[in-house]
């Protein structure tokens, strides 16, 4: 088969809209404004017959692309699509393209509604590949950190004779955290907490104004 796209042989890909024998190469799909789906059949379709967004929605002037800010067109079109849900975020295809190879399943949503199902959907129906991992800025453990809970005394003066990192389930060797940020911790003992005190709050978060205490 000979690509409609580049002219070239070895084209693979067939539009499956019945009666249509077009054929281009995968690479060649987006300059020749083709959509592929990356679900499901993985059906193909070329330019006349690919599926269009029927949400009912138009960028305003000087609209821009939420991703790399620049302008879109003023209407909706292959390469610039609208979020279904909120219909206000506007984005180029290939922008888009390329936060959903970054984002992944696990994280790709809409990037001004935070909608995850219906934009999830829309975009693998207009073609956006969307691979089947966790964001890219997760891997090699890079944000491990973030989900460990704080496991240390920060007290001026720790009390406990096993040190900062020592922690009972009950009485004064008890690990408190701060109630607001999480952050810090101290032994019931070291901030001198009765036992009947559910909670207690770091000096910092307290002088913020927006601590619990006040």
């Amino acid at each position: 088969q000979r690509c409609v796209v580049c002219g070239e042989r070895g084209a693979t890909i067939t539009c499956r809209e019945t009666g249509c024998d077009r054929s281009f190469h995968l690479p060649c799909a987006m300059e020749g404004g083709c959509v592929t789906q990356f679900f499901g059949l993985y059906r193909s379709f070329c330019w006349e017959h690919r599926p269009e967004q029927s949400v009912e929605a138009a960028p305003g002037e000087n609209t821009t692309c939420l991703i790399c800010l620049d302008l879109v067109e003023d209407r909706k079109s292959y390469s610039t699509m609208v979020c279904p849900a909120c219909k206000h975020a506007w984005f180029h295809r290939g922008c888009i393209q390329n936060q959903a190879l970054h984002a992944g399943y696990s994280g790709f949503c809409c990037p001004h509604c935070q909608n995850e199902y219906r934009f999830l959907m829309e975009m693998l129906t207009m073609g956006i590949r969307i691979p089947k991992r966790k964001p890219s800025w997760e891997e090699d453990g890079a944000y491990e950190q973030l989900y460990e809970r704080h496991r240390r005394c920060d007290a001026i003066v720790c009390l406990c004779p096993g040190g900062r990192e020592q922690a009972e389930e009950e009485g004064p060797r008890q690990l408190l955290l701060c109630c607001s940020c999480a952050a810090k911790g101290t032994h019931r003992g070291c901030a001198y907490l009765r036992n009947s005190t559910a909670s207690w709050e770091c000096d910092s978060c307290a002088g913020l104004g927006t601590g619990k205490r006040q």
